[in-house]
C-alpha cells in the first residue's frame, strides 16, 4: 500500500495528519476568489459594447459589455445610475469604470459600474444618430404637426439660463424691434439633471394660468457633450408636444440638437430667434403710413374718377328747364282755369238753393210734421200690443230656457228640462220632472136621490 494519501482514492475522504491543504467550504472558496478579485480589480476601465441593458423596479440597472471574443456583465447600482449623464442604451460602445467582484450565487464574476462613459465622439454621434432615427419614426419631427408662430406675440417665455449673454442678447433684440413682454424661465442648460428641468419648463409654460403666446428654448454654442441636454428624449418629446408654438435657439449656426427637429421653427442664433419671433416696429409703422396714403390716393382717385364720369353723363342729360317746360306750362294753364271753374260753380249752387227755397214753407213743414207724428204715434200702439210680455198682465206666463231662448211647446220644456218662468212681476226659475203624479178625487157616495155626496 502507497504511502501517498491521494495515489489511491477510497470511500472516504482521509485527513492526513499534517494536511496543510484541508478541504474548503463553497462558501470559503467563494469569499476567496471575491477577495482575490476585488483585491487585484479594485479600479479598472473597461471598453465595450453595452448589450441586454435593463432597469430594474429597485433602480439598479444590470447589462453585459462586449466585445468580438467575449464579455462580462455588469451592475450600476441605484445611486450611480441616477447620476449618469445619458440614458445606457443596446449597442453604444461605452467605457465603464469601477472595480471587478464576483457574484457568489452563480460563480460569476461582474464589474460594478461607478461611472459610465461613451467611448469617444464616434459613440456619442452613433447614440444621437439612433435616437433621431427613433424619434423621426414616431413622427415627432414631422413638418405637417408644426405650429405657425403668432405675428405678433404679446407675451413671450424664454427657457435659458439667467446668467449669461443669452437672455441679454434676446432681450436686447426684442427692445429694438418689437418690445414686448417677456417672461424668463430659469434652467440649467448643461450638467446634470438640466434635461429634465427643461422639459418642466416647456411643460410649466402651457399649464399657466397666462400662457405665453410664444416659447423660445435658447443656449449658447458649445461642444456636443455641453448642448447634450438638448439631445434628450425627455426634452425632445416635451417640445414635440408643446401646444404652445417654441423657436429652439441652441447653440451656434454649425450646432444641432435633437431639440432643433421638434421645434415649430429652428434659429441659427438665440439672437436670430428674437428676430424670428417678432416684427420690426419700425418697419410696421412705415408700412402702416404707407398703406394709409395709398389708400388715401385710391380714396381721392375713386373720388376724383366719380366726378368725370358725372360731368360726362351731365352732359349729355338735357337742361332742367327743357325736362320742366311741358309741366310747367300745364300747371300754369291749369292755375288760370281753376279760379273760373269756381266762380262757375258757385254760381250754379246759389241758383239750385234759390229753386229749392220756395218749395221750403213753414206751413208744409208743420203739416208734414204732424202727418208724421200720427203715424209713429199708431205704430206705437201696435207695438205696444204687439209686447211680449202684455199679456203678462193678464195672467200669463212667458216660457224661457236658461240661455233665454222662448220655449212655445211642452216637448220643447221637457228637453231644456230647466226653464225661467216670466211673471209680470219678476222670472221664476223651475225644472220640469221625469213624472207628474195625477191628483186623486175625492170619494163619494150616492144618496137616495143619486146625488152624489162627498164624504
Amino acid at each position: 500500500m502507497s504511502d501517498d494519501p491521494f495515489a489511491d482514492p477510497g470511500l472516504l475522504a482521509i485527513e492526513a495528519p499534517g494536511d496543510n491543504a484541508p478541504a474548503l467550504s463553497v462558501s470559503e472558496l467563494s469569499s476567496a476568489l471575491k477577495r482575490t478579485v476585488e483585491g487585484a480589480f479594485d479600479h479598472i476601465r473597461v471598453r465595450g459594447e453595452i448589450s441586454g441593458f435593463k432597469k430594474v423596479a429597485s433602480g439598479h440597472c444590470y447589462f453585459t459589455l462586449k466585445d468580438d471574443a467575449a464579455c462580462i456583465d455588469a451592475v450600476i447600482w441605484r445611486g450611480q445610475a441616477a447620476a449618469l449623464r445619458f440614458r445606457p442604451e443596446d449597442g453604444i460602445e461605452v467605457v465603464a469604470t469601477g472595480k471587478l467582484t464576483t457574484y457568489p450565487a452563480r460563480s460569476r464574476y461582474q464589474i460594478v459600474v461607478e461611472r459610465l462613459e461613451l467611448a469617444g465622439q464616434g459613440a456619442l454621434m452613433a447614440l444621437l444618430d439612433k435616437r433621431r432615427r427613433a424619434l423621426a419614426a414616431e413622427g415627432l419631427f414631422d413638418q405637417e404637426r408644426k405650429k405657425r408662430l403668432p405675428f405678433a406675440p404679446r407675451l413671450i417665455g424664454v427657457i435659458s439660463s439667467p446668467t449669461g449673454a443669452v437672455i441679454r442678447d434676446i432681450l436686447h433684440r426684442l427692445e429694438d424691434r418689437f418690445p414686448t413682454h417677456v417672461v424668463l424661465w430659469p434652467v440649467p442648460v448643461q450638467g446634470e439633471g438640466a434635461a429634465e428641468k427643461i422639459a418642466a419648463a416647456v411643460a410649466g409654460f402651457n399649464t399657466r394660468a397666462e400662457r405665453p403666446d410664444l416659447l423660445i428654448v435658447a443656449r449658447g454654442g458649445g461642444s456636443i457633450e455641453d448642448l447634450w441636454a438638448f439631445n434628450e428624449e425627455i426634452v425632445v418629446r416635451a417640445v414635440a408636444g408643446s401646444a404652445i408654438p417654441i423657436i429652439s435657439a441652441v447653440g451656434h449656426e454649425t450646432d444641432t440638437t435633437l431639440c432643433d427637429f421638434a421645434a415649430d421653427m429652428r434659429a441659427p442664433t438665440p439672437t436670430a430667434a428674437a428676430e424670428l419671433a417678432v416684427p420690426v416696429r419700425g418697419e410696421l409703422l412705415a408700412s402702416v403710413r404707407d398703406l394709409g396714403a395709398r389708400a388715401e390716393r385710391c380714396a381721392r382717385r375713386t373720388v376724383e374718377r366719380g366726378g368725370e364720369q358725372l360731368s360726362a353723363l351731365l352732359r349729355h342729360w338735357p337742361a332742367r328747364e327743357d325736362l320742366l317746360a311741358p309741366q310747367q306750362q300745364r300747371l300754369d294753364e291749369l292755375g288760370e282755369r281753376l279760379p273760373r271753374a269756381l266762380r262757375g260753380r258757385l254760381d250754379r249752387a246759389r241758383g239750385e238753393l234759390g229753386h229749392a227755397a220756395g218749395a221750403l214753407r213753414p206751413g208744409l213743414l208743420v203739416s208734414a210734421h204732424a202727418r208724421a207724428r200720427e203715424r209713429l204715434d199708431a205704430l206705437w200702439r201696435v207695438a205696444q200690443l204687439a209686447h211680449p210680455n202684455r199679456p203678462l198682465e193678464r195672467g200669463y206666463a212667458r216660457v224661457e230656457d236658461r240661455e233665454g231662448r222662448t220655449l212655445i211647446s211642452a216637448a220643447a220644456a221637457r228637453e231644456a228640462r230647466l226653464l225661467r218662468l216670466h211673471f209680470h212681476d219678476g222670472p221664476v226659475e223651475a225644472k220640469v220632472g221625469d213624472t207628474v203624479e195625477r191628483p186623486k178625487r175625492a170619494p163619494y157616495l150616492k144618496t137616495k136621490a143619486d146625488q152624489p155626496k162627498l164624504l
